[in-house]
Formats: structure tokens, sequence, C-alpha cells
């Protein structure tokens, strides 16, 4: 027991402990990754580092609260998704069998389609991404 008064803690509360987390993807090439780092950075906050290292980009995200960080990732991983498809476009694969991002070879089920319809659009917008 340390003492704290938790009666009012709702779990999320800023301690010492930072929450941290590193994703890493492999591309298919340095250009693949440079691109997709280049287009999630500027989303990032103070709290959150990428960079494209050769055919990978590693990511790093540090929040001082649970709720924080689980949006900040949450957040990351849409942005990543969407700019990996991009590249993807970019380079005619898009419908094809490889993606620029590796993933051991696992893309989303909906991938394989030539086109995705209404009831494939990942809907985000219960996602709460402010930091209370």
């Amino acid at each position: 027991m340390t003492g704290r008064d938790r009666s009012a803690d709702d779990g999320d509360s800023h301690d010492d402990l930072a929450r941290t987390a590193t994703v890493e993807t492999t591309h298919a090439d340095a250009d693949a990754a440079a691109t997709i780092a280049a287009a999630i950075s500027p989303d990032n906050t103070d709290d959150i580092r990428t960079e494209a290292d050769g055919a990978t980009v590693t990511t790093r995200v540090s929040r001082g609260t649970t709720g924080g960080f689980l949006a900040s990732v949450d957040d990351y991983l849409v942005n990543l998704d969407v700019a990996d498809d991009v590249v993807a476009t970019g380079r005619g694969t898009d419908g094809e069998s490889t993606h620029t991002n590796d993933a051991d070879g696992l893309r989303d089920a909906n991938a394989a389609d030539e086109f995705r319809d209404a009831d494939d659009i990942r809907d985000t917008a219960d996602t709460d991404t402010h930091d209370t």
C-alpha cells in the first residue's frame, strides 16, 4: 500500500510511469518506408517519434495516461494503414497480393477485393483522441 488515496482514481490518472510502445513495420523497400514515415510524422505529437531506416519504419509512442496512450496508438495505426494503402496505390500494387507492409504476408480480408464498399470503411468516430 502506497498511502495514496485511490477512491477517486479512475485508473487513467497521470503518474510517473509512462506507457510506451514501439511499432516496427517492414515495407517493400527504403523508398516506401521513407514515404510512409514522412506521411505519418506530421501528425506526431511530442510523445511520438517516427523514423525510417532502410525498409523499416519505427515509431515510439510514450504517454502518461492509459487513455491517451491507447488513443495515440490507435490513431497511429489508422494513419499507418492509410499511408501504406496510398503508397501501394501509387505504385499500382493496390489490387495485388503484396502490400508495402509485409507484416508476414497478412492482409486485410477485404484487400483481395478489387474495390471496397461502404461496409469496409473503418469507423473511428467513437475514438476519443483527447487526453483528459
